[in-house]
């Protein structure tokens, strides 16, 4: 299968920000470089390392989850509203690697707990999802 940047926008990055209500084109392209050509930004790991579109590393997966997630239920009801049903409870670092959707919005929580500020992006974006 082969997926262009469009569609990669178009299809899973701007609907998954939407449904996390983060969307703003800042944040859409942010994560599309990212996805493209992840830059040293220091919260993605290096291209041969980690899962998915983002190469999300496992620990990091359950960092998020554990450290963060675990303390916005609502947004990790919302995360996990986006994860396959029996899949996630089996081998939830899997989603990671066949579910661009989930993917994409840890990709984004990890950005969001983060702090930084994209440029460009209203400082109320941050605060949004």
């Amino acid at each position: 299968m082969y997926v262009t940047a469009e569609h990669l926008r178009d299809q899973v990055i701007r609907p998954t920000l939407k449904y996390m209500g983060a969307w703003t084109p800042e944040c859409e392209s942010f994560l599309l470089d990212v996805a493209i050509d992840a830059p040293d930004l220091g919260l993605f790991s290096a291209k041969n390392e980690g899962l998915g579109l983002f190469h999300i590393t496992a620990a990091q997966h359950r960092d998020l989850w554990d450290r963060y997630l675990a303390f916005n239920p609502d947004m990790a009801s919302r995360v996990r509203g986006l994860a396959s049903q029996r899949a996630f409870l089996s081998d939830p670092d899997g989603e990671l690697q066949t579910n661009l959707s989930y993917c994409t919005a840890i990709a984004w929580l990890m950005h969001k707990r983060s702090g930084r500020v994209l440029e460009g992006a209203p400082t109320g974006a941050m605060a949004t999802a």
